[in-house]
């Protein structure tokens, strides 16, 4: 299948035919529609990249026109998704097909609202079911902290890097939302981070932590104006080279010092957004607190946060169930000395109540 590296990077018009009338044609119509229509950026990068695989596999087989992809070719590539194998050896995930398939439902409603095409092949097309996949690591209260401590703040670059891991770390933001922080994004007196344009271009304000303010401060007195080049144009976080970071750059630098804090365990800038949302939960935070500060659009997206967040549960086992402490069970004093061993519906009450009232 046509979904080599060297192509993950080129644009449609390199890799197939656009002239008027033919799929990659009408495929790149519809991107720029969609920027006209202010879509946000990365919505249509993600487009741009999930069609421009169908395009490719589409023009290795003779395809060229929006008539001539029908359900049974369709249904072929839905099935070379599922057998495809990446290089690594591994299938693409369920989440990945879904998203391929997506953007060419996406492309052929536009077709038909368009009446490019008189009915919709795509409609036949069943998605795979979407993966509820649990986040590959979280970190403890302890290995955040370590490592929060990794950046040698002795030295300039020590404190910004000290800075950012402490954003992360506060917020949950994300990363790209990170990269394009500006000095005005912060209000040190309110306490207040304000993300502009994040996920489907939307603001919001979010609360960011004193200790996070105090080392953010530091790098905007001490360290930024060594960075900055004139014109200042106001971005918060700047790399050696006088420039906005990119979203690589910002990953890099944290995987590099999640690495050396040698926790076991692998992890970027999603790697704090997990940990915020999961701490915050366990910590008794609503659900719904927990939505408005990841920007996620449905609780349904917030929700795998109560799948990690088991350490209440795991409280309540460790009382509860005979086989948890089996050691504590066998020195357990005889029964007559034995205090009334509280009820599993009393347990989960006495949880309810804890968790309303930290919340």
């Amino acid at each position: 299948m046509s979904d080599r590296r060297s192509d993950k990077a080129r644009p449609i018009e390199d890799l197939v035919p656009t002239d008027p009338g033919t799929l990659g044609g009408y495929s790149l119509v519809f991107l720029q529609d969609l920027e006209m229509r202010n879509y946000s950026h990365h919505t249509i990068i993600s487009l741009h990249s999930n069609l421009r695989v169908f395009l490719v596999w589409c023009h290795e087989r003779g395809l060229a026109c929006p008539s001539e992809i029908t359900p049974e070719v369709l249904k072929r590539y839905q099935r070379r998704l599922y057998h495809h194998r990446k290089t690594n050896g591994r299938r693409l995930s369920f989440s990945t097909q879904r998203q391929r398939l997506s953007a060419i439902k996406r492309l052929y409603r536009w077709l038909l609202k368009e009446r490019v095409i008189d009915w919709n092949p795509t409609d036949t097309v069943d998605l795979p079911r979407a993966e509820q996949r649990l986040p590959r690591a979280v970190l403890s209260i302890r290995e955040a902290e370590r490592v929060l401590a990794q950046p040698d703040i002795s030295t300039p670059i020590g404190v910004r890097d000290r800075a950012i891991l402490e954003t992360l770390y506060s917020t949950g933001i994300r990363r790209q939302e990170a990269v394009d922080l500006d000095l005005y994004s912060i209000d040190t007196e309110g306490g207040v981070l304000t993300v502009r344009q994040g996920k489907g271009k939307k603001d919001r304000m979010i609360p960011i932590g004193r200790r996070a303010l105090e080392w953010i401060g530091r790098y905007v007195e001490e360290v930024r104006p060594d960075l900055v080049m004139e014109p200042d144009e106001g971005e918060l976080f700047l790399t050696i080279h006088r420039a906005r970071f990119s979203p690589e750059r910002m990953s890099l630098l944290v995987r590099q010092y999640v690495a050396s804090a040698n926790i076991g365990k692998e992890g970027s800038c999603h790697l704090f957004r997990h940990t915020m949302a999961t701490l915050m939960l366990e910590g008794g935070a609503d659900i719904r607190f927990i939505q408005a500060m990841l920007g996620h659009a449905s609780l349904e997206a917030t929700q795998v946060y109560t799948r990690v967040a088991i350490r209440k549960l795991k409280e309540i086992h460790e009382v509860s169930h005979p086989g948890a402490n089996p050691r504590q069970r066998l020195q357990a004093p005889a029964d007559d000395d034995v205090e009334e061993t509280p009820t599993e519906e009393e347990l989960l009450s006495s949880l309810a109540a804890e968790t309303e009232h930290e919340g």
